[in-house]
């Protein structure tokens, strides 16, 4: 039986990992901020699936606890086969709005530990010969809306850079870049997506199913959908000065106000064609 560690394991993707690789029969490493949702979800999973689920509490922006994954990571006694490195999370406001010591926690937690954790899991994994590497990216790392997408556009890079150096080793790196994700994510962050039309949005259970199942075929980027990949592919090889001008607030107002003048033009329309109510005295 494989066993795989997951970051940001209690809300979110990172649950659904938790979920679908214990339904595959994989044991659990279950790594968040939060000990008691930890062992909670941990007990739920154990309910349901005959795994071994084992928790460690670690904020990963703490370099003493980052480390602590790291060893478990390395253990030789019961290995790891896949890490997940899934943990971020989103800031409320802008650049200049938020104060510099939160951006620099959000990198850590972004960047820094992805790195540790890939570099330690690796190492372990060529020894082996096998194993595998899940980074959780995203497709805003083609685009240019702030310290959030530029570490994930570091992700993705990064990922592939490590898939590059493993090739033939027997172990793989795949980066996964979703689109608009039904979680908590955005709420967290108080972002505003009331705009976004519903087939924007997938479902957490079809992006962990086909995050996974590229990464058992060894496949170095996985976007789940048509319709993402095409949206990614143009982000990729558009101009960046036209990718700064969709990531700029006053044109994301102008859209806004379109949908909404359309919205309320339709509205009128279906009151001029709706049957006129006649009231009895």
């Amino acid at each position: 039986m494989t066993r795989a560690l997951v970051t940001g394991s209690t809300a979110g993707l990172g649950l659904e990992f938790a979920w679908q690789l214990a339904g595959t029969g994989h044991d659990l490493v279950l790594v968040a901020r939060n000990e008691g949702r930890l062992h909670a979800i941990a007990a739920q999973i154990r309910d349901v699936h005959s795994v071994e689920v084992d928790v460690l509490a670690a904020d990963l922006s703490d370099r003493r606890r980052l480390d602590a994954v790291a060893r478990r990571l390395t253990d030789p006694v019961d290995p790891i086969d896949l890490l997940v490195n899934n943990a971020g999370y989103g800031l409320r406001g802008t650049f200049l709005e938020v104060p510099v010591e939160d951006h620099e926690r959000q990198m850590d937690t972004l960047m820094r530990a992805v790195l540790v954790l890939s570099h330690a899991a690796a190492r372990v994994m060529v020894q082996r010969r096998r194993g595998a590497i899940l980074n959780v990216s995203s497709l805003a790392g083609y685009t240019a809306t702030g310290p959030y997408a530029a570490s994930k556009s570091w992700v993705t890079v990064f990922t592939e850079s490590l898939a590059t150096e493993l090739k033939g080793t027997g172990v793989t790196a795949t980066a996964l870049l979703p689109g608009f994700v039904q979680t908590e994510f955005h709420e967290r962050a108080c972002m505003n997506v009331e705009g976004l039309p519903r087939v924007t949005w997938l479902k957490a259970p079809y992006v962990v199913e086909q995050a996974l199942k590229d990464t058992a075929k060894g496949q170095v980027i996985s976007i789940p959908s048509v319709k993402y990949r095409t949206a990614g592919e143009f982000s990729r090889i558009a101009p960046r000065s036209l990718m700064r001008r969709l990531a700029s607030p006053r044109w994301q107002q102008r859209l806004i106000e379109k949908k909404v003048s359309r919205a309320r033009r339709r509205a009128s329309r279906r009151d001029l064609h709706a049957p006129w109510q006649q009231s009895e005295e």
